[in-house]
């Protein structure tokens, strides 16, 4: 492949500009990002729509292998597990891990952008086109059609090959599918969400900074997440329709005692969260499924295009980082686009599929199973057996986001083995030390191979 003929990535997101970063580096010395919002190094962030991410392990060897992490350090927070809210205000935290590395750290998706940006917009040969908006797709004759908002005209731009790196609702992914050139469908979860606030006290954390909060509430919860600052993005997840939903809470008295008797300890840290309910828009969470992900030479979904996630493992953006740095990878075996489209697809479909079924899992965990006293002692065996069985026993939840070399389908397919070890472990006992680990070696000796 020419190394000198430009590369067009649509999106200048995380995903986009790691991309960017990562071909500049492989010796592409052209890359030209394009996005039709306004440059984020200079802009806000889109009210209402700023969740904090999770920065975990698969995410952090990405941008390790990109050179790129040190420059990011600093914006991020480390968090040591999750801090149960119940309704009496009691709490209890439940670690990730329990080794020193297993953390996953908070960081402002606002603030990632940029700092990739930044550092995008350092390397000779990446050009950023901000406010260009694709709007059609000539396959044929390799052309992509690109308006300049700004100065309102339609460029067509050779696809060389194009990268669309252009989120859920990616333009690429839905022109692709609408041609019959892939089979895509986009699956809207029931429930929505609505960023709140929990600002600083005095500069300071009003909560322990080191976790991830959560107020588990059967078909809702809050979660709330650090920030560089002292604040908390917290996030309310909620059915979009029915009895207690963002459609019937309308007025400022309903919302302020469904927040107060649901989340009373949280209510009282967030002063302005009636107007905030009522101000920020209701936001979509959703699956997006496509295959195959490219077409012939000329373009290929990645990311959030090809394989969007409800955010309830917090591994989109670290799926998104490791689909940027296992691309690279195929760049570097192959001699053509297509045989490296073909070789990329084909390597993380049933990875994408793993993370995204377990997503959507972990959303009925994270809402009420944390919450159940089963699910904490299955929590606390899981540990216990992963002491006295290492290599062989590893929680699902670890192997996620604690080991990047461990691939999704795998650990999806484990945790299924490990989920029904743990019921066979536990149907007659409430507390670990009444296990038979006699029964546990057994049982993992038959049907757990070593990693």
């Amino acid at each position: 492949m020419d190394k000198t003929a430009a590369i067009t990535i649509v999106g200048a997101g995380p995903t986009g500009a790691l991309l960017a970063i990562l071909l500049q580096r492989r010796g592409f010395t052209q890359v030209d990002l394009y996005e039709s919002r306004n440059d984020p190094r200079h802009a806000g962030a889109q009210s209402g729509r700023t969740i904090n991410l999770a920065l975990a392990d698969r995410g952090i060897h990405a941008l390790r292998v990109a050179g790129v992490f040190d420059d990011l350090h600093a914006a991020l927070l480390p968090m040591r597990g999750r801090l149960i809210h119940h309704q009496n205000k009691s709490t209890v935290f439940q670690p990730y891990g329990q080794h020193v590395n297993e953390v996953n750290y908070s960081v402002s998706r606002l603030r990632l952008n940029q700092e990739l940006l930044q550092i995008a917009a350092r390397r000779p040969g990446i050009r950023m086109h901000f406010e260009h908006r694709l709007e059609a797709l000539d396959l044929e004759n390799g052309i992509a059609q690109i308006r300049d908002l700004k100065g309102d005209r339609l460029l067509d731009v050779s696809m060389n090959p194009l990268l669309a790196a252009d989120g859920a609702g990616s333009p690429v992914r839905r022109q692709m599918n609408q041609a019959r050139l892939i089979e895509a469908t986009e699956t809207d979860l029931e429930h929505g969400y609505k960023e709140l606030s929990i600002p600083a006290l005095r500069g300071g954390f009003v909560m322990s900074a080191d976790s991830l909060h959560i107020w588990p509430r059967g078909n809702h919860m809050l979660i709330a997440l650090p920030n560089e600052d002292g604040s908390f993005t917290a996030t309310l997840f909620l059915p979009k329709r029915g009895p207690v939903s963002f459609e019937s809470l309308t007025e400022d008295s309903q919302i302020d005692r469904f927040l107060t008797q649901t989340f009373p300890d949280a209510r009282e840290l967030m002063p302005e969260c009636v107007a905030e309910f009522k101000a920020n828009p209701v936001g979509f969470l959703g699956t997006v499924s496509a295959f195959p992900w490219h077409h012939a030479g000329a373009c290929v979904l990645i990311g959030d295009a090809a394989h969007a996630m409800v955010p309830f493992h917090g591994q989109g953006m670290n799926c998104c980082f490791e689909d940027c740095i296992e691309f690279d990878a195929c760049v570097g075996r192959n001699e053509t686009w297509q045989a490296v489209f073909s070789e990329f697809g084909a390597a993380r479909k049933t990875n994408t599929d793993a993370i995204s079924a377990m997503a959507l899992e972990n959303y009925l965990e994270m809402r009420e199973r944390v919450a159940q006293p089963k699910f904490q002692m299955q929590q606390a065996l899981s540990l216990e057996l992963e002491r006295r069985f290492p290599g062989r026993f590893i929680p699902r939840y670890s192997m996620v986001m604690f080991h990047h070399e461990i691939p999704y389908r795998t650990a999806f397919e484990r945790g299924e083995v490990q989920a029904r070890i743990l019921d066979a472990l536990t149907q007659d006992t409430v507390r670990v030390t009444d296990v038979d680990f006699a029964q546990a070696e057994r049982e993992i000796d038959a049907r757990l191979a070593p990693l």
